[in-house]
């Protein structure tokens, strides 16, 4: 990503309602299946560590981080998590086997060769290990805030479950995600393609937190319909897709 919008990102990541949402969902989705404290778990594109921070205090003890940011890991370090490094999503140093869960949130769609980066993740896991994707769903979603983000394109249901299955994984779970807001973020896109773009936000695409009322509104929003996909409710269509994918 761009590097001005990088510094805002990991300004927001804490306590921004997307950020928090997503990384509900997909604590939920580790806990299910992977409840084992003792799995060997990598996050690739672990950005500041907020996931690895959560997952550490659930009891993990062998948890790794990986991204491509100098200055995220750095902040990785910063808070005490030793086992991160600086490391290209599609040239990774670790031994074939040696994870029984990868996490690649929002990381896909900023890769030029995304089968190259599944087929390499499945080297990575063990037998019977699991990889779990999100990503940005949806062409007709794409907007500035795509390119600020350096994103090569946003995918439907459909094209991320063949991706997994064409590189050797069973899909376990596939669904959207951020359902409720769909529609909303669906039109606001489509407004704002008509609009003059403000010069001070051109750099941060859409991410600018709102006020503090209105963020807390929209987290409890995302918390509600993460408390229903945790129950196994999968959504027809929304702003991101994730598959949960096993070797």
């Amino acid at each position: 990503m761009q590097k001005e919008f990088e510094a805002q990102y990991h300004l927001l990541e804490e306590g921004h309602w997307w950020f928090q949402g997503r990384r509900q969902a997909v604590h939920a989705l580790v806990l299910q299946n992977t409840p084992d404290r003792e799995s060997r778990i990598l996050e690739i594109g672990c950005s500041g560590g907020p996931l690895l921070q959560q997952l550490a205090a659930d009891g993990y003890t062998a948890v790794t981080g990986i991204d491509i940011s100098a200055e995220a890991i750095e902040l990785c370090h910063k808070r005490g998590l030793t086992n991160t490094h600086v490391m290209d999503a599609l040239r990774l140093s670790f031994a074939p086997g040696s994870f029984d869960l990868i996490i690649a949130s929002d990381v896909l769609e900023h890769l030029s060769d995304a089968p190259q980066a599944v087929d390499a993740w499945q080297r990575l896991l063990r037998p019977g290990g699991r990889l779990l994707v999100f990503v940005p769903a949806f062409m007709f979603l794409w907007s500035r805030h795509d390119e600020v983000n350096l994103h090569f394109k946003r995918y439907r249901r459909p094209e991320l479950k063949q991706l997994l299955q064409d590189h050797g994984f069973a899909v376990r779970r596939s669904s959207y995600w951020n359902f409720w807001l769909f529609f909303p973020v669906t039109l606001v896109r489509v407004i704002k393609r008509f609009l003059p773009e403000s010069e001070g936000h051109a750099g941060h695409g859409d991410l600018n937190k709102p006020p503090g009322w209105i963020n807390a509104l929209l987290f409890r929003l995302l918390r509600c319909e993460d408390w229903l996909f945790r129950a196994g409710l999968n959504w027809p269509w929304g702003v991101s897709v994730m598959v949960l994918g096993q070797k």
